[in-house]
């Protein structure tokens, strides 16, 4: 990121080309700062406008800037001697006024987009206008990688480089701005960001200045980037880090550290409130010990990574959620009850599994999403016919959906529960119900077996006998 403070004798302001739009002519302006290079476009009205400003308030000649020109300014010979120009005006301007850099000329060079110090200008004028009607719609607000950049860096600093008069560019106001904060969303991306060479995902921040955060979402900006997580750990309650390459949970619960793993790690590493996590979209091939680090997680999302086995779930005793779907899971292990005793809702979606069997023993199940997997047989879903509390089942996508009577077949181990299954996001229709206890008593006949009553099967209500 560029730091025209730093680099004062190191700038460049150049106009190589030009583009014409819809019958405009734009002037092309590169402009350098040490290693950081962008792009801004501008028309000569433009120019025309802050040179007016420049004039009357910081004192630049009238005469120098090329005049305006009303027949003819579209001939290319006419529209090449006034590139030239420009370029000089510019190169004019800027050191004249590159000490106090007025803030007219720094957003006409688009500083305050990619230089640290006008950037923090932006933002805390932003939030000083518009901070108390942002947090009233809501108390999220989306950050990219160059703006917490510029926070960090003006962190380091006990104060200001450069003094600012007026008040309502003041860095206090992006502090206040951000204690208010509940929800903080990192984003980047893996291009250059706009018009410049800058690499957002290689730009460190640090998050000392979010006091209140519960919610925190980092999407495709690597976490060893954050050198500094402040009071997060003590406040996250919901965490989602998606498409960041991660290979372990470890990475980014001691994303700080230089020696990252679980023999480093003690009470400071410990996530206080997570209840939701969401790692999916990443690298990961296993639930590593690190997740201890989260010991509070009842909802975890592990979507879309390169899982083949479940593992140190029994770290987190109150687990209810799991979704793992779209990974390389082809079989479970019998002892999944071990793991999952508790387990409510398992999505395993979008893997190669071929049986049911492992789900035998997870009797406080309500929800089990299978779809899109491997499962030819009718009789896997005897695995789970008797689970007392199922009352969602998705099996669309296998190859068992395509057979005669899918749906019936599905509901019949299921006995007087039928009714009470929903298959894949459809309840049973009466017809289905009929023909389910229709196949019900055929099987009971052709068994040569009697039905067997228990105490759910009793009447609702009974009729008192009167005294003789």
């Amino acid at each position: 990121m560029a730091s025209l403070l730093l680099n004062q004798d190191d700038v460049q302001i150049k106009i190589p080309s030009t583009e014409v739009v819809d019958g405009v002519t734009y002037y092309c302006i590169e402009v350098g700062i040490a290693s950081i290079k962008w792009t801004v476009r501008h028309r000569y009205r433009d120019f025309a406008e802050m040179h007016y400003k420049l004039v009357t308030e910081h004192c630049v000649e009238k005469d120098i800037l090329p005049p305006k020109k009303l027949i003819g300014y579209k001939c290319e010979a006419f529209v090449e001697k006034r590139r030239m120009s420009l370029e000089v005006y510019l190169s004019a301007v800027y050191h004249y006024l590159k000490k106090a850099m007025p803030r007219e000329l720094a957003v006409f060079l688009d500083l305050h987009v990619y230089d640290i110090f006008f950037l923090l200008q932006s933002m805390a004028l932003e939030f000083f206008t518009e901070g108390d009607s942002l947090l009233q719609k809501s108390k999220t607000y989306k950050f990219n990688p160059l703006q917490l950049y510029a926070i960090s860096e003006r962190l380091k600093q006990p104060c200001s480089l450069l003094e600012v008069v007026d008040k309502k560019y003041d860095f206090s106001h992006v502090l206040d701005f951000n204690s208010h904060l509940t929800g903080l969303i990192i984003e980047s991306n893996s291009e250059p960001y706009k018009a410049s060479n800058i690499d957002t995902s290689a730009l460190p921040i640090e998050l000392s200045s979010f006091k209140n955060i519960e919610d925190l979402t980092i999407d495709q900006y690597p976490v060893e980037k954050i050198y500094n997580m402040g009071n997060l750990r003590d406040t996250v309650v919901r965490l989602t880090v998606n498409h960041t390459k991660l290979r372990n949970i470890v990475e980014f619960a001691m994303c700080e550290e230089v020696h990252k793993g679980m023999e480093n790690a003690n009470d400071s590493h410990v996530w206080l409130k997570v209840s939701h996590l969401d790692l999916s979209d990443n690298r990961i091939e296993v639930i590593d010990e690190a997740i201890k680090l989260l010991p509070h997680i009842e909802c975890l999302t592990l979507n879309n990574n390169l899982l083949s086995e479940i593992s140190n779930v029994t770290l987190l005793p109150r687990l209810s959620h799991l979704y793992l779907a779209s990974n390389n899971f082809t079989t479970l292990p019998d002892d999944l009850h071990t793991r999952l005793g508790y387990i409510v809702y398992i999505d395993l979606s979008q893997n190669k599994l071929t049986s049911l069997s492992s789900f035998s023993k997870l009797y406080s199940l309500e929800g089990l999403d299978v779809s899109c997997n491997r499962i030819e047989k009718i009789e896997e879903v005897k695995n789970i016919g008797h689970l007392p509390c199922l009352e969602n089942l998705r099996l669309t996508g296998n190859p068992v959906s395509t057979i005669v009577d899918y749906r019936v077949k599905v509901l019949e181990p299921f006995g007087k529960r039928a009714a009470d299954i929903c298959l894949d996001n459809e309840i049973p229709n009466q017809k289905e119900l009929d023909t389910v206890s229709v196949h019900q008593a055929l099987r009971i006949a052709r068994e040569g077996k009697s039905p067997t009553f228990t105490a759910s099967d009793a009447p609702l209500f009974s009729a008192e006998i009167p005294n003789m």
